[in-house]
Formats: C-alpha cells, structure tokens, sequence
C-alpha cells in the first residue's frame, strides 16, 4: 500500500519544482488566489494506512481519565507554555499538558545552561503535573524541543548538517541513523518529543527556512521521512517508547511552507490543489504510514486561508481522509493569525481541527478564553474531548504514565550520549556525504601530502557559523568556538587533516600569509538565521559577506590555487567564485563536525583520496540572482574527484537583479528588512511582533496597520503611558556602521504623530556592549502637527559623539516614552539627504 500511494502521488510531478505555480491544473472550480479557493476537496487526496490499531484496553482508559477531567483540565491539555513563560506552579494551577524550549528559552534564562539544569527542570515540571492533590487527575506532561539538526539547544551535542546538507547525500540508511541518535541524546536531558522532522518541500530559496527542508524535489523527501520518524520513534508497532531510545516525532509544517509567494515566511501559498496534494503533501503519506505522533501545522496560508484555521485541511484531508491518528499542534502562536483571533481568543483553531494550542507566552490568557468557550458551547465539548483523547493516546504510546519523573527514566543523565563518540562519527559521514563537489579544475584536489596550505576567510574558524540557525540560540548567533566542546571547525578538521599527511598550514582571515602557500582554502558563504529573520529579496549573498571574494582574486592572481568552499542554507549566485576558484565545493550547514570537510579536500599520506564527493544538489543551483531565472547546475548535479571536467567557460557575474539585500534600510512599505524584528518592549518583558494586532509591555502598547505610500504599509503604535515603553527594530547579530558613520550618514524616520504623546520621547541606538545605549531627545516630534507624515534626521556621528559603539550596532532605531499618545511610522533607514534635523545635545 505504502509504494502504490507514495507512487500515486510523486511520479506525476512536475519536472521543474522551482517553478510549481501555475504550472499543473486546478480542480474543477478553484482559482488559485481567488476567494474561497483555500478550501480542499478531501475525496481527491490520498488514503494512507494508519499502522496501529487502537488497543481496547488503551482506549477505555483514555475514557476512564477524560470522565473524570474537568473542563479546566482538559483544555489543560490542549495548551502548550514556553518555559520562558510559565513555571511548575503554573503546570499545576492550570492543568497544562505540555510545555516547549522556543529557540532562545532556557532553564534560568541561560541558553547555555548545562545538560544537568535542563533534566532538572524537567524533574520540576513533571512533579507539578502529576500532583493529584485536591481531586486534580494529574496527567504527565510532555516537552517539546526543536531538536532539528541534532539536540542543538544543548552545549556539547552533536550537531549534524541540517536537512538541506542531508537531502544532497541521498542515503536513506543515514537519516534513520542521524533520527537514533538524536533521540538518544534527547532522553539524556529528560525530554519525550522534537518539532522534527521537517517535510517541507521548498520551491523558492529566498525563504529563510528553506535550509531546514531537505529538498525542493517531493520525491526525495518523501524517500527521507519514513526512515527519520523510525530513527526517532522506533518501529511504528512499538508502545512504551521510553522503554527503549525514542521520543515522540512531529512533521511540519502543514502544508505547504514551502510553496508561499516569493518564498516569504508565514506567507501565502498561491497554487492549485494538485499541487498542494502532489508536492507539498507527498511526504506526509509515509510519515502518517510510519505513525507519526503529531503534525505541527504551518503559520502559512493556502489561496488566502491561513493553515491554523483550514478545516478542510485538517479535518477533512488529515484526519479523515489520510487517516492521521496523532495529534495536530500550531507553530509558536500561529492561531492567533487566523481570521477573527488573537493570541489569547481562538477557538477557531481547535473548532477546525487543532489538537494543542503551542501559546508560548499566551497560554494563560488563551487558557481562560477557551475554558469560557467550552462552557458556552463555542467549543463544541466532543472536539475538546476528541482533542485531548488525541494527545492521552500519544503519551500512553510513550509509556508516560508508568515511566516516572523525567531522571529516573532510561538514559536521562547519562551525559555520555551528548556528543559521543559514535553520534560524532555519524555526523561526519553525513558531512562527507552532503558535500557537492561543483567545479575541480587542474587537479587541485584532494590536496597532496606535504602540501602547505593557507586557510582563508571569515567563516573559516567559525563552528557557529557553520552549524546555521537552530543552534544553542534561535537565530544561532551570538555563539563562539567556547560554546561547542568536542566539536571541530572546518580550519581545525584541515589542520589536523594536512599535519597528518606532513604538511603544514596557516591560518588567516584575511587571506594574508608569512609563507608562500602550495594551495589556498577560502571558506565563504552566508551568516546564521532562522525563520522570517532570513527571507532575502533575490539569491545572492549580503554585500557585507563578500569580503572573500577579494581574498580569493588576490590568491588568484598570485597564481595560487583556491579551494573555495561555501557555507550556505540555500544555492546562491556565485559566479564570480566559480569564475576564480580551481574549485568550488557547496558545504551547506555542515554542523558541529569540520573535519568531514577535510576528509574530502585533503589526500592521506599516501597521497590517495581518503573518500571521493558523492554528494549530488538537492535543488537547481541558479544562473542568476533571479528566483525566477535560469538554471546553472541541474538538481542531481555533483562531480566525482574522477570526472573529467569539460573546459571551463566563464560564466557572467551579472546577477541579474540590482543589488543584494541592504542593511541599512530597515523598514519600509510594511516590511523589515532581512534578518530585523520589530519588538515592544517595558521594564519587564520584550514582545516580537509578527502579526497584526499586536500588544505588548504589558497591554500598554497597541501595534496596528495603517496607510502610508500604500495600504497598510505603516505600523501605528498606541501608547497607554504610565511606564516607560521602548519600540524598537533590532537584530540578534551586531552590524557595522563605522563606514558609514564616518561619511554625512543620518538615521532617517518617516513619522506621524496621530495623538499628542504627553511626555518626552527619546529617540536610540542599541549596541552590544556594557553601557552602550545612547539618546537623544527626539524633540520635533513632540512639537509636530496632527495627522502629517514628516521625515526626521539624526546624523549617525551624534551617536558616535555621545558614545555609541557604532561597530557594534544591535537595534539602529529605539523609541522609549512614559507618556501616552498615538505615533505612526513608516519608513526607518539610513539616508544622505536631510529631512527635518534633529538637534544633537
């Protein structure tokens, strides 16, 4: 049954994944984009086998629990708290169910916490949910983690490459493999479920998730997913997983994140249903056939609706019809982007279909709302119950009622398994086996016993760099070498790798050298990110990482040989290093073992290969800068250390588009730039704002849209006063302005003041660094008309003068008042010409 459906659904693909929309015809009556097209046609998917029967026993329990659960303690279950936000006592008080790590949530608020404070912290919470005094049922509770490129929230882990480095090594074997692992260092720290894997099926590279699918061929990840869930779960005949090395699995995201408009995040996917069924939904056929125990449903929409709020989509297609036996979970308050709902006041999303609320820092107030909805009848009390039956079979599937506190368990503090020995081999074979070997001209490789080898640029000796997003921090940033004992970089894997043949190597970022090299490694490519944080406008790198290239045209025209390797979550435009290097080798998000790296690019002491490339595209690497443009290198393409290259053509370096994303224009027309978040902050809390309305410092401060050079293209903030509150537009990784400082720069804002704010605004900049933040009175603002648009100008030296770090930047523009009042904003960047100056103290 499983190779009819899987065939059902992934030989009539479409040849050019890339180019999905509107390539494949619509079901009778829908247009995509249209109004109302994102209803499904349940009768036209597939029918996949659930694997296991419902155990009578099993079930009569489960009834036995939900007779005696209250209202309160049902809708316990379905809502999930970040642990940033909730305590034990709140476990308790509210009956929660379960409990997440969001990317940079921690025991302490420390993100590099030992293993032992974060099994600790599981002990607690399992203690507070399972306390039956006061008549309380006392369900266990579950922890979920974005274990998603190995246990990468915990120091000392084994960090294997993420998926999009996995789909190019095209070995089924090793994905299971990769899934045990990861699982078994998960259960160390107490923990019973990962967000993972992710079956995305991504068609434009400009989406900043893009990385964490393994191909944007539906085919090769539907190959991948069975064997993954196996790795994590175990045979999907097994119950009490914690009895042996498992943990609770989930897919995500449902459906179609990977086929949004322009490759935005939490965007809509304009495409037919064929589509959305044959390319998008193919790999959930045998993950559902392998027993998956949760689907994470996405924030995005199909034709205008958005996934959280699909009934057609959840109920009708995911559980019914493909026969899904798990439970279904939002992504991090994704229900509060459905049409009619807030963070805190959603039942359409369960009324649609979804089995647990993730509300990480809405929880209590979401919990109040449907506790009030049950009771009315808003909530209908069978879906409640049907819900909450959902997630008790999964943790009866764990064994989580007889397994105890979270220490006491099998493997849990066996500290052994992090980063051991073994898991490190695994992750270096799936190094070696994701590495595309794209250009190899005269011979260059592997590089030959007593060779002496320069090791160049700036993502050289950078272990969080390499690893990408997802690791110890949500973005992956702010991380150095310190936090990655055991792991090795590329630098250290070449190192170690050329000594051991008899040669000898030098380190330098810059590419300089005190001897002249046999042959140059210039390691390049994009920085760390994660979600929306890192949508780009067109597939090229950032101006300000293409410090290498100068590196490598210096080395060139000594005459030395480059070695150009490239750190990347997606293919990029590159011609310009494909036109330089004698090779040119694609390392994706290689994870916490270089020395795979080296294992490819330096001979033994016999002057053999150590191992050959094998590594093939897992997606059409462009011509051009043009999501939409011609292709350079098929999916599939990947040379051999033996293939005879055809004569090299130089390539055209026109990317085809006019620039690369800019740092220095940080919002406008409604959006921010790459890698920038919008947040509101108070003495107490720091809210992101991602969708609209939005409230944050407490309810002191409303966050709508409004029209300025276009609809809703402005963000207008409305202010209660009585505490000091901060707008702010940052980014987790510090940019330099030094160069721009130096020049007339200024900080240009487009604002207008729709309410007099009855206190003082003060207008900074945000920098890393002690004692870095810097004011100034933003005084013309104060003083404006009601209702007109002015542009603002402060020159960048002000800040440089009253001592900001200017090469450290972290939020370029803060706003913080007590007063009360309504502000508007729609344009922040950085800008040559003046608007009105303001004065600096």
């Amino acid at each position: 049954m499983k190779h009819r459906l899987l065939a059902t659904l992934v030989l009539p693909l479409i040849a050019s994944a890339c180019t999905v929309a509107g390539t494949a015809p619509t079901l009778a009556g829908q247009t995509p984009g249209a109004a109302g097209a994102g209803i499904a046609h349940p009768e036209l998917w597939p029918t996949p086998q659930w694997p296991q029967r419902r155990d009578p026993a099993v079930e009569l329990r489960i009834s036995q629990l939900i007779a005696r659960m209250s209202i309160e303690e049902k809708v316990g279950q379905i809502v999930q708290a970040d642990i940033g936000s909730v305590t034990p006592a709140d476990v308790r008080t509210y009956h929660l169910g379960s409990i997440l790590n969001g990317g940079n949530s921690a025991p302490g608020g420390d993100e590099f916490a030992p293993p032992e404070a974060w099994l600790a912290l599981a002990d607690a919470f399992y203690t507070a949910s399972v306390d039956t005094r006061g008549g309380r049922v006392g369900i266990p509770i579950i922890w979920g983690t974005d274990a998603v490129h190995g246990h990468s929230n915990i120091v000392g882990a084994t960090l294997f490459p993420h998926n999009i480095g996995l789909g190019a090594a095209r070995d089924p074997d090793l994905i299971e493999r990769i899934g045990r692992a990861t699982a078994l260092e998960i259960r160390a720290t107490g923990m019973e479920w990962t967000f993972a894997p992710t079956v995305t099926v991504p068609q434009d590279f400009r989406w900043g998730r893009a990385y964490e699918g393994y191909s944007s061929d539906p085919a090769l990840v539907a190959s991948y997913v069975e064997r993954m869930i196996r790795g994590l779960q175990g045979p999907p005949a097994d119950g009490n997983m914690l009895a042996g090395p498992y943990v609770l699995a989930s897919t995500k995201h449902f459906l179609a994140d990977g086929g949004t408009f322009e490759g935005r995040d939490q965007g809509d996917a304009r495409i037919p249903e064929t589509v959305l069924r044959d390319v998008h939904g193919a790999p959930y056929v045998p993950a559902i056939e392998q027993g998956v125990a949760s689907v994470m449903v996405s924030y995005s929409s199909w034709n205008g609706v958005k996934m959280t709020g699909n009934r057609s989509l959840l109920t009708d297609v995911l559980k019914t019809r493909m026969n899904f036996d798990g439970f279904i979970v939002s992504d991090w308050n994704g229900h509060g982007q459905v049409a009619g709902c807030t963070n805190t006041d959603c039942p359409q999303a369960v009324n649609a279909g979804l089995d647990m609320y993730m509300a990480p820092d809405s929880w209590r107030d979401l919990w109040h709302s449907l506790v009030g909805q049950v009771r009315s009848g808003v909530v209908p009390m069978a879906r409640l119950d049907d819900a909450v039956r959902r997630i008790l079979r999964q943790k009866m599937r764990l064994g989580l009622f007889e397994a105890g506190r979270p220490s006491a368990r099998r493997y849990a503090g066996d500290w052994s398994l992090l980063g051991n020995a073994d898991h490190r081999a695994i992750a270096r074979e799936a190094v070696r086996e994701s590495l595309v070997l794209l250009k190899h001209e005269g011979g260059v490789l592997p590089l030959r016993p007593g060779s002496h080898v320069l090791v160049a640029g700036d993502g050289a000796d950078d272990i969080g760099r390499q690893s990408g997003g997802w690791t110890l921090t949500w973005q992956g940033t702010g991380v150095d070498n310190s936090r990655f004992p055991g792991a090795t970089s590329i630098w250290g894997g070449i190192n170690a790798a050329v000594r051991d043949a008899g040669g000898s190597t030098e380190l330098s970022s810059e590419g300089n050298f005190t001897r002249r090299p046999d042959a140059a490694i210039v390691v390049f490519g994009e920085t760390p990110y994660a979600e929306f944080q890192g949508d780009i406008s067109s597939l090229q790198l950032r101006p300000e990482l293409l410090g290498p290239y100068a590196t490598m045209r210096r080395l060139q025209a000594q005459g030395i040989p480059v070695i150009a390797v490239m750190i990347t979550g997606r293919p990029l435009f590159i011609n310009p290093v494909l036109n330089m290097a004698d090779a040119m080798v694609v390392a994706w998000l290689p994870g916490s073992e270089g020395g795979g790296i080296a294992d490819l690019l330096v001979a033994g002491r016999d002057g053999r290969p150590r191992f050959d490339f094998t590594g093939q595209l897992p997606a059409a690497w462009p011509a051009t800068a043009r999501s939409d443009g011609p292709t350079l290198y098929p999916f599939g393409y990947g040379l051999r250390l033996t293939d005879r290259p055809a004569r090299w053509t130089r390539l055209s370096e026109d990317a085809g588009v006019e620039t690369a994303d800019a740092s220095t224009n940080w919002f406008a027309n409604g959006r921010l730039a790459s890698g920038w978040s919008l947040r509101i902050m108070d003495a107490g809390s720091s809210t992101r704002v991602t969708t609209l309305p939005a409230m944050g410092a407490a309810g002191r401060v409303r966050v709508t849209a409004v029209d300025h050079v276009a609809q809703e293209s402005a963000r207008q903030f409305t202010l209660a006063g009585g505490q000091v509150a901060t707008i702010e537009i940052s980014n987790e990784t510090p940019i330099d302005l030094l160069r721009e400082t130096n020049g007339d720069l200024m900080l240009a804002m487009t604002m207008r003041v729709d309410r007099r704010v009855s206190a003082p605004v003060m207008l900074g900049l945000a920098c890393a660094g002690a004692a870095c933040n810097v004011d100034v009175p933003l005084t013309g603002l104060t003083a404006a008309p009601i209702g007109e648009w002015i542009t603002y100008t402060v020159p960048l030296k002000c800040f440089a003068r009253r001592g900001a770090n200017m090469g450290q930047i972290l939020s370029p523009f803060r706003l913080h008042t007590t007063g009360a009042g309504q502000v508007s904003v729609g344009r922040v960047a950085l800008a040559s010409a003046a608007g009105q100056a303001i004065a600096c103290p």
